[in-house]
């Protein structure tokens, strides 16, 4: 399977800085996959993700979407339609008065036509559980709600890839569940590649792929089975691990000798009821 995304030994500084924010990474994200992004303030997650729709463009090395080089602007609005990008705060993305008119906006400008237009908002809202909240006024809803309404905008340009940039970071534990919902459902249900930058180790277990990010490089990449385990070494990246992989490290230091890749509570709890009953 060839990547929908590839990444050959970028390196990207910022003007005036002292050290490159990205330096030398390589990677493939292939179609389908839920990729988690993990990383210490500054080790270069968030500029990682800009590259991936031309946001930036490498100070060396290359990066390609479906073989377009990002650093070829004949490219770039065929880039951006394949990689949908979310943010932090969603109260920047949105620019209507009324849901379906702010999920309608991208489609207008990149002019499809209306009956299409009307397919695309209804499909996009359906997606993401918001499709009831359509004439809604944005400034109404919950953060996780917003949230939700801005993933729907990105949907509605049909991407191949979605990118969210921390998007659950301001929402409280109710809206993280509705945003992390909605991403999982579009990766899983429609086989959309899925890009997450997050703090959150809930968050990242639930992926397929978990990248680990340190001074501008890639320090650790595996599935969440083979990450987690490893505390030690996400500590010393400045990293916490999910409180099952803790519970199960404290565990096994006691001399219980328990399978330490447990990530959801349940089998974690298994896996501690297994060990009590040999």
């Amino acid at each position: 399977m060839d990547p929908v995304i590839h990444i050959e030994n970028i390196s990207y500084t910022y003007p005036e800085a002292e050290r490159p924010a990205l330096d030398g990474v390589s990677l493939d994200l292939f179609p389908g996959v839920f990729t988690a992004v993990l990383g210490a303030n500054g080790s270069g997650k968030s500029t990682l993700a800009k590259h991936l729709n031309a946001i930036l463009v490498p100070t060396a090395g290359r990066v390609t979407v479906d073989r377009m080089d990002t650093a070829d602007e004949a490219y770039l609005i065929p880039i951006r339609r394949r990689v949908g990008m979310v943010f932090q705060n969603p109260d920047n993305q949105i620019v209507a008065n009324v849901v379906e008119d702010d999920v309608a906006f991208a489609p207008e400008n990149l002019g499809v036509e209306p009956a299409e237009i009307r397919r695309r908002v209804d499909a996009a809202l359906t997606q993401v559980g918001m499709y009831d909240f359509r004439l809604h006024a944005p400034h109404l809803l919950s953060g996780g709600q917003k949230q939700r309404v801005a993933i729907a905008g990105v949907l509605a340009m049909e991407p191949e890839v979605l990118v969210l940039d921390e998007p659950t970071a301001m929402l409280d534990p109710r809206g993280r569940r509705e945003v992390l919902a909605a991403v999982e459902g579009l990766c899983r249900g429609r086989g959309i590649t899925v890009v997450l930058i997050t703090h959150h180790m809930d968050e990242a277990a639930r992926a397929d792929r978990v990248l680990v990010m340190d001074a501008g490089r890639i320090a650790m990449d595996g599935t969440p089975r083979e990450i987690f385990p490893r505390a030690e070494q996400l500590r010393a990246l400045g990293l916490d691990v999910p409180e099952t992989a803790a519970l199960l490290a404290r565990l096994n230091a006691a001399g219980m000798h328990l399978a330490a890749d447990a990530l959801s509570p349940e089998e974690c709890a298994d896996v501690i009821k297994e060990a009590l009953c040999r």
